[in-house]
């Protein structure tokens, strides 16, 4: 009889002449019998063999267990009894699984899904701010830290000009609108198109102090066919108060051939929808600002170049910038007895990082220029200012206003 080789595997195949006798195994111990007249029972002929006791030369023996062994077993302690209480799984180590799976969710839930909870209040999974009021004002708070505080331990005129541009840019990221220009949307991306501001309008009633926390929100409306104007109002978070009130018109510039642009179709379906219909947050003021030379300026600053840092990811001066040349020329009595109150910017051309500028400065009352007001240390006092490369072509116009410090009760 042949056994096949499945069976072989695990099943003595006899020798000829040796059916029915047991096989043994080199070490004397009995190995499987298959019983193969009846193979039926051959699985269960092999299940009894496998718990027969061993025999050696034909006699069954048993396994004993060597004395030292048996000392030990005997004096090792036994295990408590089996209860209730001693059958709970460690509940330390559940709790631990349980608060590590919360906090994996917790922070899933903040970075991925940060859809709204209400529907009037859209939350930036970075931290970055939030929208508000139907979604069309965006909202972010700003510390005020030491390096950011000049002289007079107060915000500088730089710092809430920074604050400003931040909020408009998170808010257009927020609203999905960001693309891989600086707050150009996908469509102006698809077209070189970025924003360029033309006019700023700036109202500061009080400066924050070191440690002081101020919420800037900021929203936006159309101006004209071709422009947008946003505004902001910022605010003392701890008393509630409006501290500053700001307004400017942007508008669009190919950022290859560095000529305005008309606004595309496509670009106006993308941000109409932000709109909102309301006022300027600061009024218009239409006062013609002066066109200054060397004639007519009073303080006249030259070889002001910008560093690598001043540039933006369009590749010009960021326009907070501007505000620092302004300031360069401005007397040092003004800087000292004043704070600014008012500001308008005119924003005329842009310039690289190869450029060279002059500061101008006059001061002026009612459009005529009065450089002895300086004497009088209780006045409000009136600048005109003009930056333009060395060649004489402009870059930028303003207008100033200087209160006294301490006129709203701030710390001298």
């Amino acid at each position: 009889m042949v056994a096949s080789p499945a069976a072989s595997a695990f099943l003595a195949v006899p020798s000829p002449g040796s059916t029915g006798k047991a096989a043994r195994h080199g070490n004397g111990v009995s190995g499987v019998v298959p019983v193969w007249k009846n193979p039926g029972s051959a699985r269960l002929q092999m299940k009894a063999n496998a718990h027969a006791p061993p025999k050696i030369n034909g006699n069954s023996v048993s396994l004993t267990k060597h004395p030292e062994n048996v000392k030990n077993e005997d004096n090792a302690p036994s295990p408590p009894p089996r209860t209730f209480i001693n059958q709970l799984p460690d509940w330390s180590m559940l709790l631990a699984a349980i608060t590590t799976v919360f906090l994996a969710a917790e922070k899933q839930w903040t970075m991925l899904d940060w859809k709204p909870r209400r529907p009037d209040i859209l939350y930036d999974p970075f931290g970055l701010g939030r929208i508000v009021q139907d979604g069309l004002v965006f909202r972010q708070n700003f510390s005020i830290r030491s390096y950011e505080i000049g002289a007079d331990r107060t915000a500088s005129i730089e710092t809430l000009m920074n604050h400003l541009q931040e909020t408009a840019l998170n808010h257009v990221r927020t609203a999905g609108l960001f693309a891989d220009g600086f707050g150009s949307t996908p469509e102006m991306s698809k077209r070189n198109l970025i924003w360029v501001v033309t006019k700023m309008q700036i109202l500061v009633d009080r400066y924050p102090t070191w440690g002081d926390t101020v919420q800037v929100d900021t929203w936006v409306s159309a101006s004209g066919k071709n422009g947008m104007r946003r505004d902001w109002h910022v605010q003392d978070l701890k008393t509630g108060e409006i501290i500053t009130k700001a307004s400017s018109v942007w508008v669009m510039m190919n950022k290859h051939t560095r000529r305005l642009s008309k606004m595309p179709e496509e670009v106006r379906g993308e941000i109409e929808p932000h709109f909102i219909d309301c006022a300027p947050a600061v009024a218009e003021d239409n006062r013609k600002l002066l066109k200054l030379d060397d004639g007519t300026a009073d303080f006249i600053r030259s070889g002001l170049t910008p560093r690598w840092h001043d540039l933006d990811v369009n590749q010009h001066v960021n326009n907070v910038k501007y505000m620092g040349w302004v300031l360069e020329s401005a007397p040092q009595l003004i800087l000292e007895s004043r704070e600014l109150s008012a500001i308008t910017l005119e924003y005329r051309r842009e310039c690289g990082r190869d450029s060279v500028l002059q500061s101008l400065t006059t001061l002026t009352r009612d459009g005529e220029t009065t450089p002895d007001r300086l004497l009088d240390g209780s006045s409000q006092v009136e600048c005109q200012h003009l930056l333009r490369l060395e060649s004489g072509t402009e870059i930028l116009r303003a207008r100033t206003e200087w209160r006294p410090k301490n006129a709203n009760g701030g710390e001298p």
